[in-house]
């Protein structure tokens, strides 16, 4: 059964009503919860003390739950398998050569490469999708009858939340086991559920089988939301219609930006970006040092150009490379070879050999949205001092003219000025992401590099977001990098788009040449495992699962190489190039 709706609409609470983990401000005031476990009487979880016995040996043994973000779920200070396997220690009793045997088999498979390394590894040391494996291998370990999935695949990119449903499927009809899917994507309820049930403002609003209401939506509610979906039939120049459009004002910033477009900006590309290569020395094998256990290639001989005033989408599974390319231009981190050039109006600046003031002085050109609105937000500062934080650092005025600064962007991305004193904890989601864009803005920045903005969002905060993004771009002439794994969402916003694999790009050309004819087997791949919100239209998740896309010596002729191998660019269309062996060479 999916359980489909807004941030706010009650869903999450409702998993918290099931296993008893409510916040301590909440209780049931009416009502009843009926769980019947395999071979034993039903139970009224409801009428249970939250603490008790009882409902301890129900929470993550007979009912368990995939939390929505893997970043904050997972406790920094334990490895993965400590953490998989302590639910195995609270509910059964087993030697712990078996318990540990258990999670590594647990962790390949829900997917990683290598269970074992993954089992010694701590969370900051795991890409988000790898986060998110972690947190359902530790849902599964105890083999529930019933699975709370609450956004089990936001963070994850289109193949692997296409292994992760089919996985969740699997064992579902494994362990005759049941699933309550808690998810703003309609495509991926489109592959995975029965049911549906509706829920708007705490209250259903339409419920029945699948067929039903995906063929003949009754309630305006579902409907605006089909509608607030990208997808690939759009027209040029159609927008997405959110529930809730965003007011904005840009006059405070018209006189930044757009006067910037002149000839000599416009003669380069904004940015140029030539052989970059940067590795990472994973962590030693002990406290006392000894050798270290590998070097992972998280970007490598990479080259793009990227021109004025332009949305350049950037998609690629997790740990491709995509957040690291991200730092690297942002100077967070130094490449180990390479260079970046960017264009400031005609003068070109190496960014890679730029350090201490004159690096922080040329960090205002750039801004940054990360990924999750939650942990981009300092959660003891106020709304007013989280945007006066980068006028402060750049000495951007006095205190009055940095208030009335954070006021102006708060308008632009459609707030009203009393947010000012509220903390990132009081705002929703979508009010989250969209201070972390004012942030951003503050310093008026000509390029903008996204990284996943809107994949915490559900759909109609989402078409919100984009909307606006889309706005800001035509109305203040910046350029945009969009990293992101929705397909879908990269359509509607890029002008370019590269597709990455193992820190290299596999294919680059224009929106419609990469998403219309893709060349490159891997980036079919990823078309393939886009799952759409249309019932004659299910993943083939056999072909998915088999078809070996991320391994580059799997792939056929003329793509598939060695690591050691050279490649080069062929050209398939004007602008549309894709990456080949070549034959007969080492690199």
């Amino acid at each position: 059964m999916a359980l489909v709706g807004e941030s706010g609409s009650g869903k999450t609470v409702t998993a918290q009503a099931i296993l008893g983990i409510l916040p301590a401000n909440a209780k049931i005031t009416s009502g009843q919860i009926l769980f019947t476990p395999p071979k034993r009487d039903t139970i009224d979880i409801a009428s249970l003390n939250p603490d008790s016995a009882a409902m301890r040996d129900i929470r993550g043994d007979q009912i368990s739950i995939i939390f929505q973000e893997p970043m904050v779920s997972l406790s920094p200070m334990h490895t993965i398998g400590n953490q998989i396997s302590e639910a195995i220690r609270l509910h059964r009793n087993i030697p712990k050569a078996e318990e540990k045997a258990l999670t590594i088999e647990m962790l390949e498979l829900v997917g990683f490469a290598k269970p074992n390394l993954a089992y010694d590894a701590y969370p900051f040391e795991l890409s988000g999708g790898l986060r998110q494996r972690a947190m359902i291998a530790m849902a599964l370990i105890c083999h529930p009858a019933l699975l709370i999935a609450d956004e089990p695949t936001t963070a994850l990119d289109v193949t692997v939340q296409a292994q992760i449903l089919h996985l969740i499927k699997s064992l579902q009809s494994k362990l005759e086991m049941a699933v309550l899917l808690i998810t703003h994507d309609l495509g991926v309820v489109a592959n995975m559920a029965d049911d549906v049930v509706v829920m708007y403002h705490g209250e259903v609003m339409e419920s029945g089988p699948i067929d039903t209401l995906f063929r003949s939506p009754q309630h305006p509610y579902l409907k605006a939301l089909f509608s607030a979906v990208p997808h690939f039939d759009m027209k040029a120049g159609e927008r997405l219609k959110p529930i809730r459009e965003i007011a904005h004002e840009t006059r405070p910033f018209t006189h930044g930006l757009t006067a910037k477009t002149d000839a000599q900006r416009l003669a380069a590309p904004h940015l140029s970006i030539q052989n970059l290569d940067k590795s990472f020395v994973s962590r030693k094998q002990s406290w006392f040092g000894g050798s270290p256990q590998q070097t992972i290639q998280a970007v490598h001989d990479l080259s793009l150009d990227i021109a004025v005033g332009e949305s350049f989408g950037l998609v690629g599974e997790s740990g491709c490379g995509k957040t690291t390319l991200s730092k690297l231009l942002m100077g967070a981190v130094k490449p180990d070879s390479g260079s970046i050039i960017y264009n400031a109006h005609g003068e070109l600046v190496d960014m890679s050999t730029l350090q201490g003031e004159p690096l922080r002085r040329f960090r205002r050109r750039i801004g940054m949205v990360f990924q999750d609105p939650h942990g981009a937000l300092n959660p003891r500062m106020t709304i007013l001092n989280i945007l006066r934080e980068p006028l402060i650092i750049h000495n951007f005025g006095d205190e009055a003219s940095q208030r009335k600064r954070a006021e102006d962007l708060l308008a632009l991305v459609g707030l009203s000025a009393r947010f000012l004193n509220r903390y990132p904890h009081s705002l929703s989601g979508g009010q989250r992401q969209r201070v972390s864009i004012a942030r951003a803005l503050a310093l008026e920045p000509e390029l903008l590099i996204l990284d996943e903005p809107v994949s915490a969002l559900d759909v109609s905060v989402q078409a919100q977001v984009l909307n606006l993004l889309k706005d800001l771009q035509r109305e203040l002439g910046m350029t945009y990098i969009f990293i992101s794994h929705n397909i879908a969402v990269v359509d509607y916003i890029a002008d370019h788009i590269g597709v990455m694999c193992r820190g290299r790009l596999v294919e680059v050309g224009r929106r419609e040449q990469i998403l219309r004819q893709p060349e490159h087997p891997y980036t079919q791949a990823l078309m393939a495992a886009i799952p759409y919100p249309d019932l004659e239209r299910p993943l083939d998740f056999k072909q998915i699962i088999e078809s070996n896309y991320s391994e580059p010596q799997k792939w056929p002729s003329p793509y598939g190489h060695r690591p050691d191998q050279h490649t080069d660019w062929h050209p398939v269309a004007d602008g549309h190039l894709v990456r080949v062996a070549a034959t007969g060479s080492q690199s």
